[in-house]
């Protein structure tokens, strides 16, 4: 069977609950409880959304979310938003390496934080020489959306990290 590409006003998505959506395409197929998945969740934000079912088999991809229209477009992405909650990094207060760990004391956008990292080659990356991602040591993700946008402080205590 071939893949479904839904682009532009070919469908319309209602919102079932935080994370799933239902699907009404243009020539009258239905389909329910969706959940939509970043197929390139470091890299793609945007581009190519897979749409899965409750078995896990995907119905559809969307290539592009920006070519949606407003209304359906605000549905998806706050679905991904639920689905990919990651918190965002706004301050950093310290960075102390001991015994191989790395402790970085952080502001978020859900709250203050300590973010434990076993091993930096693996904990965190740099993406497109703004993003920055962190994995602790209990596989929970933050993010710094854009490096430009911390204090000049905070950008100081991660630059010998990245």
């Amino acid at each position: 069977m071939a893949r479904l590409y839904i682009e532009n006003d070919m469908a319309r998505f209602t919102r079932k609950d935080i994370t799933h959506v239902d699907m009404e395409l243009y020539d009258g197929r239905k389909f329910e409880n969706l959940e939509p998945h970043r197929l390139f969740p470091l890299s793609g934000l945007e581009k190519y959304i897979t749409l899965l079912d409750e078995e896990g088999i995907e119905k559809a991809i969307i290539r592009d979310i920006n070519t949606l229209p407003q209304r359906e477009r605000s549905i998806i992405e706050n679905c991904l938003e639920e689905y990919y909650l990651i918190p965002k990094v706004t301050k950093i207060h310290s960075c102390i390496e001991k015994f191989g760990v790395l402790s970085i004391d952080v502001d978020t956008d859900r709250g203050p934080g300590v973010i434990e990292i076993r091993n930096i080659l693996h904990g965190i990356k740099l993406l497109y020489g703004v993003r920055v991602l962190f994995r602790d040591s209990n596989d929970n993700r933050y993010e710094i959306p854009d490096l430009r946008l911390l204090d000049k402080r905070s950008r100081q205590l991660i630059d010998s990290f990245l």
